[in-house]
């Protein structure tokens, strides 16, 4: 699963254009501050997410975190 959702993430940057070969992607990573992603890149992870694990990440409020990706998953 983690890797899944960083192979996501990854994708939805390098598709738009916001991707940067130094990020690093920790289970603490903040999703904009660290990783880059705007709000655009946020709707579209929520999109591929729920394709994939049928869930709403964002369902119960804001994900800042991936390991608040990790725990939503995990419930």
């Amino acid at each position: 699963m983690e890797n899944r959702i960083k192979e996501i993430i990854v994708a939805i940057l390098k598709e738009s254009g916001n991707y940067k070969e130094d990020i690093k992607f920790e289970p603490s990573s903040h999703l904009r501050d660290d990783l880059g992603m705007d709000s655009f890149n946020l709707a579209e992870l929520t999109v591929y997410v729920e394709e994939e694990f049928d869930i709403d990440i964002f369902e119960d409020g804001i994900v800042n975190t991936v390991s608040e990706i990790y725990a939503k998953l995990s419930k």
